[in-house]
C-alpha cells in the first residue's frame, strides 16, 4: 500500500465529460487538484477556460482511447465521468445506456484499462438511469465498473439540499478492490468479508439518499467484487430562499404584455386560479414556469414553492425555464437569465462568454457545485484518509 497523496500536496484527479467544469468546481472547494479535464464539445470549452485556463483542458472524444491515453496523467486519486444523460431520459426516448449519446461512458471505461486505474471513481448522471430498460442499464454499467475491479457505492442527491433547485442526481463511487480494507460497510459473494452484516441495515437506513429502487437493485444486483456503503446522512443546510437568486430590476429583459398573457391563459385552471389568489394578496412572489406538453397541449405550469425546477438545456425554447413575478396587480415573465442559472449551480461568480444558448446549455448540462463539494466532504475525503492513515500504520 502507499499513500495517496504527499503531505502538502492536494489530492488530485481527472475529469472526463468536464463540461464547462463545476464538478472541478466542486471538487476544488473541498481541496482537490484537477491535473486533466477531458470533453469534446468546443463551445463547453470556450466556458471551462475561461474559468479555469487552457492548462489542463483535452479537446478530444472519449473513444480516442490511445490519445486520451498519451494525455492522462499517471499518480491520479480520482477519475470522474459526467458522462450524458439524453438517452437516460425522456428527450432521448429512452434509448437507454447504448444510445449513441449515452454509451460515451463506455469510452471512458476504455480509457481506465489504458491507463493507470486510479483508487477512486465518481460517476453522475440522470435518476433515469435507475429505470432505463428495467434496471438492466444500472446493472450493465456497475457490473463493467466492478469487472474493472471497482467496489461501488450509490445514492441519490437532490440540489434542492443545497439551492433552491429540484435536481435529483445518481452518483456512482467506486473504490479499487486494492483499496477496499478501509471500508467498515461492505457486502461480496465472500460470506467472510467484514461488515457484511451491518451493510444491508446501513443501505436501507435513509431512503431520501438511497430511495426504495436503488436500495432493490444494490441488493440483488451481484458483483464481481461488491457493494460498500458510505457513512452519510441527509445534508441538513439551511439555503437561501429562490428570491435571492432572481432578478427583478427593471433592466431585466422582461416581456410584453401580449407574450406574457400568452403565456397566462396557458396555464391550467388550477394554476392560472394560484396566480390570481397571489395578485389578490397583495405581496411579491417570484416563482416559475415550464412549458409542457400535456394531452396534446402546451401548458405553462407554474411553480411558487421557493424551489426553481430542474435547470436544463434550451431546445427549441421549450425547455428553458421562465422567471415569473407576482407584485399586486402586476404580473411580468421572462426567461431565465444565463447568470441565474449560474446561481442556481452554486456558480455565482463564474465567467459568462459566448452566446446567451452557449451558456444556458453550458449550465443546463452541468452538475450543482456544492453538491459535489458535499461529496467530497462526506465521502471521498474520509476514504482517502483512511487510506492514508492505514498507510501509515504499516510502516
Amino acid at each position: 500500500m502507499k499513500p495517496l497523496q504527499e503531505e502538502s500536496s492536494p489530492r488530485r484527479f481527472s475529469e472526463f465529460f468536464a463540461g464547462i467544469g463545476l464538478v472541478r468546481l466542486g471538487l476544488e472547494r473541498a481541496g482537490w487538484q484537477c491535473v486533466y479535464a477531458n470533453d469534446n464539445d468546443p463551445k463547453k470549452m470556450e466556458l471551462y477556460k475561461a474559468r479555469f485556463g487552457a492548462e489542463h483542458f483535452h479537446l478530444c472524444d472519449v473513444f480516442e482511447t490511445a490519445e486520451m491515453a498519451k494525455k492522462i496523467p499517471i499518480g491520479v486519486t480520482l477519475a470522474t465521468a459526467s458522462f450524458p444523460c439524453i438517452d437516460l431520459s425522456l428527450a432521448g426516448h429512452w434509448k437507454g445506456i447504448q444510445g449513441s449519446h449515452s454509451s460515451a461512458v463506455f469510452g471512458f471505461l476504455d480509457c481506465l484499462e489504458a491507463v493507470e486505474k486510479p483508487p477512486l471513481l465518481l460517476l453522475e448522471n440522470v435518476v433515469g438511469l435507475l429505470s432505463s430498460k428495467q434496471g438492466k442499464d444500472f446493472e450493465y454499467l456497475v457490473t463493467l465498473l466492478s469487472k474493472a475491479g471497482y467496489w461501488l457505492d450509490a445514492f441519490r442527491l437532490d440540489a434542492r439540499f443545497f439551492l433552491p433547485q429540484s435536481r435529483p442526481r445518481i452518483f456512482i463511487v467506486g473504490l479499487h478492490d486494492s483499496m477496499i480494507g478501509c471500508c467498515p460497510y461492505r457486502m461480496s459473494n465472500d460470506d467472510f468479508c467484514l461488515g457484511a452484516d451491518n451493510w444491508e441495515a446501513k443501505l436501507k437506513n435513509n431512503t431520501d439518499l438511497r430511495p426504495k429502487r436503488l436500495t432493490e437493485l444494490m441488493l440483488n444486483i451481484e458483483l464481481p467484487t461488491g457493494w460498500f456503503c458510505s457513512d452519510i446522512e441527509t445534508p441538513q443546510i439551511a439555503r437561501a430562499a429562490l428570491a435571492d437568486f432572481i432578478d427583478v430590476d427593471e433592466y431585466q429583459e422582461w416581456w410584453d404584455e401580449q407574450q406574457v398573457m400568452k403565456h397566462y391563459f396557458m396555464m391550467s385552471d388550477e394554476h392560472r386560479n394560484e396566480v390570481d389568489s397571489l395578485k389578490h394578496s397583495g405581496k411579491m412572489v417570484i416563482g416559475t414556469i415550464f412549458r409542457r406538453k400535456r394531452k396534446g397541449e402546451t401548458r405553462a405550469e407554474v411553480r411558487f414553492d421557493g424551489t426553481a425546477g430542474c435547470l436544463r438545456t434550451p431546445k427549441g425554447g421549450s425547455a428553458r425555464q421562465i422567471v415569473i413575478v407576482v407584485n399586486g396587480d402586476q404580473l411580468k415573465m421572462r426567461w431565465m437569465s444565463p447568470r441565474e442559472y449560474a446561481r442556481l449551480q452554486g456558480a455565482e461568480d463564474f465567467p459568462l462568454v459566448g452566446g446567451v444558448n452557449q451558456q444556458l446549455f453550458g449550465f443546463g448540462d452541468a452538475v450543482c457545485v456544492p453538491a459535489i463539494t458535499w461529496i467530497a466532504q462526506k465521502v471521498l475525503n474520509p476514504i482517502v484518509q483512511n487510506l492514508d492513515d492505514l498507510y501509515l500504520v504499516s510502516k
